[in-house]
C-alpha cells in the first residue's frame, strides 16, 4: 500500500468520524437528507474527507515530483 492510498483511507475514517459527529450535534430530525440519519451523514463525511485528503496528498506527492526533476 502506498502513501497516497493510506493518507485517503485516513481520510476516508476521519470524515466518517466527522460526518456522525456532526448528525450527533447539529443534525436535524425532519426532512434533511443528509444530517437526519447518522448513516447518511457518515457516508457523506468519509466520501468528503476521502476527497480532500486524496487532494492534499497528489498536491505534495506533485510537488515532490516537481523538485526532483528540476
Amino acid at each position: 500500500m502506498n502513501r497516497s492510498t493510506l493518507v485517503t483511507l485516513v481520510g476516508i475514517a476521519l470524515g466518517a468520524i466527522a460526518g456522525w459527529l456532526y448528525w450527533k450535534y447539529f443534525g436535524c430530525q425532519g426532512s434533511c437528507l443528509i444530517t437526519s440519519k447518522p448513516l447518511n451523514s457518515s457516508i457523506y463525511g468519509a466520501v468528503v474527507g476521502g476527497l480532500v485528503f486524496n487532494i492534499i496528498s497528489g498536491a505534495f506527492t506533485t510537488s515532490k515530483n516537481v523538485r526532483k526533476n528540476q
